[in-house]
């Protein structure tokens, strides 16, 4: 099955205590929909600029990736400029244009409307409530947010958390919304603001995953000794996640289990992602590999006792 995913095309400037690239490829959609599509096929929606790089076209033209909702329009594509700290975990934006994008309004071809998984990736809420106007009765809803959306469209948040099946999110922005420091208590807030599930990520620390039925999962981490860009992180776990739920689902309804394995590839995907900047390590990957660092994930995060 086939997965729509909405967001974000950017060309990042990123600097790191040892590199400095610019003009990378960048955006939540952009991640997001080359990690999907290692899983199933992907309907993509963006805008960019007339600037836009010919390559990062056919690199995602290469993949199982639909462009019929690809908007170019006259104008300068996105841009956002960051620099990381030593620990890789703190991170200061230089700078900022949103040119094209500050007017993008996702308009969905036809045949997107019926796509069964839903990724709304990281964009204002009024646009993802826009894009969920379109669609029709998609199976399954994933949707990521920011700390910025928090701070300037929370009621607009909050009136998506009724419309969707999972929120993803990280361990600060949690905290923010809910204005509960422990992650639990935080995530049972979520719950009960309409999500089915809420996925919490911690970074280096792994995600937690939380049911509105009570059921919870920890997922860690993959042990990684380089990093050299976490830029897209967070985006291509969701992307993963998303795309082995549409790869894998064979029933009406997605359960618990499903969700976990889900979690599993999606934090594989990541792990992947950080190993190299830009979207470069996730162009090199094959499923062989994706394969071996689930199983060993997937051993790390049970045991028995003797």
């Amino acid at each position: 099955m086939s997965v729509l995913i909405v967001g974000s095309i950017a060309l990042d400037d990123i600097k790191t205590p040892v590199e400095e690239h610019p003009n990378l490829l960048g955006g939540s959609a952009s991640y997001a929909a080359v990690a999907a599509a290692y899983f199933s096929p992907v309907n993509f929606v963006g805008i960019v600029g007339e600037d836009f790089p010919k390559e990062h076209i056919e690199l995602l033209r290469s993949r199982r990736i639909d462009l019929e909702g690809l908007q170019i329009v006259p104008g300068k594509t996105f841009r956002w400029s960051g620099e990381y700290m030593w620990d890789m975990n703190t991170r200061e934006t230089r700078s900022v244009a949103l040119n094209v994008f500050e007017h993008f309004t996702p308009t969905l071809p036809s045949n997107y409307k019926s796509t069964p998984f839903v990724l709304l990736a990281n964009i204002a809420p009024d646009l993802q409530h826009h894009v969920l106007d379109q669609v029709v009765k998609p199976r399954f809803v994933i949707a990521d947010t920011m700390d910025l959306w928090i701070n300037i469209a929370k009621e607009s948040l909050i009136r998506l958390l009724s419309r969707i099946d999972l929120l993803i999110l990280n361990d600060g922005e949690a905290r923010q919304l809910t204005n509960q420091t422990n992650l639990v208590k935080a995530a049972k807030s979520i719950l009960a603001l309409g999500p089915k599930y809420v996925a919490i990520k911690k970074g280096e620390h792994g995600c937690l995953l939380f049911g509105a039925g009570g059921e919870f999962f920890s997922c860690p981490a993959y042990p990684l000794e380089d990093i050299h860009d976490p830029t897209g992180a967070g985006d291509t776990f969701a992307g993963g996640l998303a795309g082995i739920l549409a790869r894998e689902s064979d029933s009406e309804t997605i359960d618990f289990d499903a969700l976990r394995r889900a979690v599993v590839f999606g934090t594989v995907l990541a792990s992947f992602n950080v190993e190299a900047f830009s979207l470069e390590r996730l162009k090199t990957v094959d499923a062989a590999q994706i394969e071996d660092r689930s199983r060993l994930l997937r051993l790390m995060s049970q045991f028995e006792f003797a």
